[in-house]
């Protein structure tokens, strides 16, 4: 079974630039992932206002971009 690390702040949300950052890639990074394995079209996208993560979804997200929990980290 797969488990979500406590993050570093242990935070309930994340901002897209602070989940970028618990899953070691650009911002940019985080928004192609989730454009190809999230929402169906760039509308989509555009149409949230404000994007939060939940430590659920980083742990959903870093098993898409192929990144183990422990190398996406520098403690």
């Amino acid at each position: 079974m797969l488990a979500m690390p406590p993050s570093r702040t242990g935070k309930s949300q994340y901002s897209e630039s602070e989940a970028a950052e618990e899953l070691g890639i650009s911002v940019e990074q985080l928004r192609t992932m989730i454009r190809s394995h999230v929402v169906d079209r760039d509308e989509d996208l555009n149409n949230v206002p404000v994007t939060t993560f939940q430590p659920s979804d980083l742990l959903v997200l870093r098993l898409l971009s192929g990144r183990r929990a422990d190398s996406a980290r520098e403690d």
